[in-house]
């Protein structure tokens, strides 16, 4: 969204998108002023982004340049909509403001990195958390604690520094740290469970959570496969 499109938006309470539509029906003046720091709130985050991927695309580099190997497969990331954005405050009873955003939402900034092997993800973890312009605020260890459905994952919610043309901003991004096995049973967990209008069963609820341990097991098996590869070299 630009400035032409926040113009369009406020010429009539009719051209606002259901989500905006939450908002409380204040001056257009007010509205204006709300978005456009909305914008630059955007702008942090993504910036925030930027940074972390450039720390851990550094961090993978070094890899492959010291010991010919990435324990990085791939980097995702994605910035939480508006609309989720507004959904959630809601739900938390907090307002559409800047301050509470920033105050009590960890997640509008994420960035999803895809290992090769488990112990490739608390490396990566680590290396990250150890970088001295790092904060470490919440890790969530859902690999060795995983969730009743199976789900595995490494959640790291840091804090990191953006450096704007007049000040320093210190901003929060959640990461997610999982192996190639993990990404791959948890996109289609969700897509079968969150993205179809078919209420999921406890008897496919078992099934997937069976298929999660099945893969899982797969995951040791193929780090030791690959230890016992390097040990042979």
């Amino acid at each position: 969204m630009n400035i032409n499109d926040i113009k369009k938006t406020i010429e009539s309470r009719q051209q606002l998108t259901p989500a905006e539509r939450l908002l409380p029906a204040e001056s257009t003046e007010l509205l204006m002023e709300q978005m456009m720091k909305f914008l630059e709130l955007e702008h942090l985050y993504e910036s925030a982004i930027r940074e972390v991927k450039t720390k851990l695309e550094i961090l993978d580099s070094e890899f492959r340049t010291k010991y010919a190997y990435n324990p990085i497969h791939h980097i995702e990331d994605r910035l939480k909509s508006p609309e989720s954005i507004l959904e959630k405050i809601q739900r938390k009873g907090i307002p559409f403001n800047v301050e509470s955003i920033r105050a009590n939402i960890n997640d509008f900034a994420g960035v999803r990195v895809i290992c090769n092997y488990i112990d490739d993800i608390y490396t990566v973890a680590d290396l990250l958390t150890a970088q001295d312009d790092v904060t470490l605020l919440k890790r969530k260890d859902y690999i060795s604690s995983p969730k009743p459905n199976g789900y595995r994952s490494l959640h790291l919610v840091i804090e990191t520094p953006v450096y704007l043309s007049d000040k320093k901003e210190l901003v929060h991004v959640e990461v997610q740290i999982r192996t190639i096995a993990m990404d791959f049973w948890a996109s289609l967990e969700h897509e079968l469970k969150y993205k179809t209008d078919n209420e999921v069963s406890a008897e496919l609820a078992d099934r997937l959570k069976e298929c999660a341990e099945t893969i899982a097991a797969t995951d040791l098996e193929m780090q030791h496969i690959y230890k016992t590869l390097q040990e042979m070299e």
